[in-house]
């Protein structure tokens, strides 16, 4: 029997694409066996097991961009995390160990190194953290979603596999009807879909609210993910506006229908987001978030504007042309077909199944 670590987290853009990899192995080789290890407090503690893995926690934070008197403490937390990780790793004696990318992972891959314990790196977005550039210089393999990540990875290491994703999304074929039944959506006018992560997007959510009155005036119907933080805000500006055309929800479950039914989608640039858009093969106009590492969201939109495969309006500009840009795509159905065909080469819809190959052949 195999024994399998996995390790990372932190965001769903490292949780999901971690959870998608032991699906498959369990699928492949269903007497294997797999164990977790994220950070404590990070998100990975309650959505892997809720996946119905085990899990276990590192005493492991990032450097906080702003001065604080936590960085004192991370040379610290590190050394602690390392103790722990060589601890872990004697006990369950893993076969092989998978970094997805997250607080937990250097930790946890750098020991596995240490101890001639092979390893293999998923690297979700376009732009390779420092982390993972140390990291793969031990690694057996590093599955990539990006082409031309030989700049920061050794050439022959590199496999293009791109990311993980949700099954659904994979099949969005004769879901209009149901999803225009679900989302109380009239079906030949045109559709919008506005998402910005679990947490929301407030850039995006406030170019939204402030120019409500300009998709009014243009009959488009509006799918309006907000997140929880500005989800009274917004139904409360629906409200005022007495319009039926702007349906409002803190989280969507369902994105498999919300993909099938939407003309064009307005979106943040997380690895994870663009990898679904380029499987649902949507236009898209990317807002990428300037609150993160090495501003690597911009980086993954520029690669698909570079191909003509979406549109991007940088965040600071967001509140003054988000809503123009997005009714001038909507009405551009050239534009779409373009952007449309372009998204979909960057596809991979057998990741999952291409990264375990990889491990396969490593463990």
């Amino acid at each position: 029997m195999k024994k399998v670590i996995i390790s990372g987290g932190g965001t769903g853009g490292h949780i999901y694409p971690a959870i998608a990899i032991a699906n498959e192995i369990k699928l492949q080789a269903p007497a294997t066996e797999i164990l977790f290890v994220g950070a404590n407090n990070r998100m990975e503690m309650q959505k892997v097991p809720l996946a119905g893995y085990k899990i276990i926690g590192l005493d492991i934070a990032g450097i906080q961009r702003r001065l604080s008197t936590e960085n004192l403490r991370f040379p610290l937390k590190l050394l602690k995390s390392l103790t722990q990780a060589r601890k872990i790793l004697q006990e369950f004696k893993p076969d092989i160990c998978i970094g997805v990318g997250g607080y937990a992972s250097a930790p946890t891959l750098l020991m596995a190194s240490l101890m001639k314990i092979p390893t293999l790196i998923q690297e979700q977005n376009s732009y390779a953290g420092i982390t993972n550039k140390l990291l793969s210089r031990k690694a057996k393999k590093i599955c990539v979603a990006y082409p031309q990540m030989d700049k920061y990875f050794p050439k022959e290491k590199i496999v293009f596999t791109g990311n993980p994703v949700r099954k659904d999304i994979l099949e969005l074929e004769n879901k209009h009807l149901n999803a225009l039944q679900h989302f109380g959506l009239q079906e030949h006018k045109k559709t919008l879909l506005v998402i910005g992560g679990s947490l929301g997007a407030r850039t995006i959510n406030l170019s939204i609210q402030k120019n409500i009155n300009r998709l009014i005036e243009n009959d488009i119907q509006v799918i309006w993910q907000t997140g929880k933080h500005f989800y009274e805000t917004a139904k409360k500006s629906v409200a005022e506006a007495k319009t039926s055309l702007i349906k409002v929800f803190d989280f969507i479950n369902v994105m498999d229908l919300a993909y099938s039914v939407a003309d064009v989608v307005v979106s943040r640039a997380g690895a994870l987001s663009i990898s679904e858009l380029c499987l649902a093969g949507k236009p898209c106009i990317l807002v990428p978030s300037p609150n993160v590492a090495e501003d690597h969201q911009t980086k993954n939109a520029k690669v698909l504007v570079n191909n003509r495969a979406a549109l991007m309006v940088a965040d600071k500009h967001a509140e003054a042309f988000l809503v123009g840009d997005t009714i001038d795509l909507l009405f551009d159905e050239a534009l779409q077909k373009e952007l449309q065909k372009n998204i979909k080469r960057f596809a991979k819809p057998n990741a999952a199944q291409e990264i375990v190959r990889e491990v396969m052949k490593i463990w």
